[in-house]
C-alpha cells in the first residue's frame, strides 16, 4: 500500500514536470536556454510549487510523518529504498520530514541520499560494497552490495576515472559514470599520486566540517551547445594522505601502507567520540559563489614527490591530533606458503592489492585493545576485475573508496 502511494506520487511529479515544461512561456524558454549547461539539482521549483498546492502537500503533519516513517522502515535495501528518495522529491514539506526521519549511515547502517556517501559508516557492522574495474576505459565503479547480481541490478554509489599525468596519476571521483568534470555538480573529489605511486593525497570537493581545512579553489567554465555557464568553483580540501613504504631490498611480502586522516581526529574512535558528519552538499549551483578572502589567497600545493607528504598537512585552525591507519600485519602460512589475512570470506583471490586497515594509536590515546584490533577498511580481490570493499566508522564511503583506489595504481618501488 505504501509503495503504491509513493509510486503514484512519483508519476504525478513526473507528469507535472513535463506539463510545466510544455506550458512555459517565451520568458521561461529564454531563461532555460541561458542556463542549459548549468542546472541546479533542485531546478524544478515550479513543480514543487504546483505540488504544494495539491492534495499531497496539504496532508496533516502527523499523518505525513507516519507515512514516510513506515516507508523508511519497510524499504531497507536497494533498489526498493529508492521510494524513500521519491518521498523527499515530492515537495518541500515532504523533503523536510523525510530528512528528519532518515538517519545517517552511522546511526542506521543504510545509505539513502548522496550526502550519505560523505558521512561516517556504522560503528557495529561494516557496509559491504564491491568495485568493478574496466581497464579499457580506466574507470572504477563502486556498487552497494555483497557481490555483483546476476541481473546487473546493482546500486551505483561512486565512479572514478584514472587520468595519467606526466608527474603522476589522478583518480577523479564522481556520482555519475559519464561525467568526470571538476566543474560538474557530480564531482565529489579526487585522488592524486606522485610519480612513483608511493604517496597519495585525497581531496574532497567540500569541507568535512566547518571550514577546518583550508580550501584550494579554482574557477572553471563549462562549454556546451555554444552556451557558457557561470563560473563554478572547483574547491579542493585535503582530507587524507596515503603512503606506501619503499621496498628497497625487494623482500618478499605484502605492501605496507600508512594513512593519515587529516579530517578525522583520533578522538573519534575514543569512547564518546564523534567523527565529522556533513549534512548537505555545498549549494554552489543555487546561488553565486563569493569566495572568502582566505580562498582568494594562494594556497601552497604539497609536493607529492617529497617525503614530507606522509606528515599530516594541518590548517592553522586545526589543533587536534589526526587519526592514523595502518595495514594489519598478515601471518605467514607454512602449508600454503603465502601471507594470509582473515577476510571472513569476503576475499577469495590472492593479490598484492589485498589489505586490511586498523587504527594506529599510542597507549596515551586510551583506546581499548578491541577497538585497536577492529578492521576499519578491508579491500580484496574476488574475481577478474572485481574487488570487495567493506568499511565502517569513522570512514565514509568516499574516503574508503579513495583509499582503495590508491591500491590500483602501479607501484614498482613497493613490490
Amino acid at each position: 500500500m505504501l509503495r503504491s502511494i509513493v509510486r503514484e506520487l512519483k508519476e504525478m511529479r513526473d507528469g507535472i514536470g513535463s506539463t510545466s515544461k510544455r506550458g512555459a512561456g517565451a520568458e521561461s524558454k529564454l531563461r532555460l536556454s541561458r542556463t542549459k549547461s548549468h542546472i541546479a539539482p533542485d531546478v524544478l521549483a515550479t513543480t514543487f510549487e504546483f505540488i504544494q498546492q495539491g492534495q499531497w502537500a496539504n496532508l496533516p503533519q502527523e499523518l505525513l510523518f507516519d507515512i514516510i516513517q513506515r516507508v523508511e522502515e519497510s524499504e531497507t535495501s536497494w533498489p526498493d529504498r529508492a521510494v524513500v528518495v521519491f518521498c523527499a522529491s515530492v515537495c518541500k514539506s515532504w523533503r523536510s520530514i523525510t530528512k528528519e526521519i532518515v538517519k545517517t549511515p552511522e546511526q542506521c547502517g543504510r545509505i539513502t541520499f548522496p550526502i550519505s556517501l560523505k558521512q561516517p559508516g556504522p560503528r557495529d557492522s561494516p557496509i559491504q560494497c564491491f568495485i568493478r574495474r574496466n581497464k579499457e576505459s580506466s574507470t572504477y565503479l563502486l556498487y552497494f552490495g555483497l557481490v555483483p547480481s546476476e541481473n546487473d541490478n546493482n546500486k551505483l554509489l561512486l565512479a572514478a576515472k584514472r587520468i595519467r599525468r606526466a608527474t603522476g596519476t589522478d583518480f577523479v571521483i564522481s556520482l555519475a559514470t559519464d561525467d568526470f568534470s571538476r566543474a560538474s555538480n557530480k564531482y565529489v573529489g579526487k585522488l592524486r599520486s606522485n610519480f612513483l605511486g608511493t604517496k597519495f593525497t585525497i581531496h574532497d570537493s567540500q569541507p568535512p566540517h566547518d571550514a577546518a581545512i583550508q580550501p584550494n579553489c579554482q574557477y572553471s567554465r563549462r562549454f556546451h551547445s555554444k552556451q557558457v555557464s557561470p563560473r563554478v568553483p572547483a574547491c579542493s580540501y585535503l582530507v587524507s594522505t596515503v603512503s606506501y613504504e619503499l621496498n628497497v631490498l625487494c623482500t618478499r611480502g605484502p605492501r605496507r601502507m600508512h594513512c593519515v586522516m587529516n579530517s578525522i581526529p583520533v578522538s573519534a574512535i575514543q569512547e564518546g567520540g564523534n567523527a565529522p558528519t556533513p549534512t548537505s552538499f555545498p549549494q554552489i549551483f543555487d546561488e553565486p559563489f563569493s569566495p572568502s578572502p582566505a580562498a582568494k589567497e594562494k594556497v601552497p600545493v604539497p609536493d607529492l614527490n617529497s617525503a614530507s607528504l606522509s606528515e599530516p598537512l594541518i590548517s592553522s585552525q586545526v589543533s587536534t591530533e589526526q587519526l592514523e591507519l595502518k595495514n594489519k600485519a598478515p601471518r605467514w602460512h607454512e602449508q600454503l606458503q603465502c601471507w594470509c589475512l582473515n577476510f571472513k570470506g569476503r576475499v577469495s583471490v590472492a593479490s598484492v592489492k589485498n589489505f586490511q586497515l586498523v587504527a594506529a594509536v599510542d597507549p596515551s590515546h586510551n583506546i581499548s585493545a578491541e577497538e585497536q584490533d577492529k578492521v576499519i577498511l578491508q579491500f580484496g580481490k574476488i574475481g577478474k576485475d572485481i574487488f570487495t570493499m567493506d568499511y565502517r566508522y569513522p570512514l565514509s564511503t568516499f574516503q574508503a573508496f579513495a583509499i582503495c583506489l590508491s591500491s590500483f595504481d602501479t607501484k614498482p618501488a613497493c613490490e
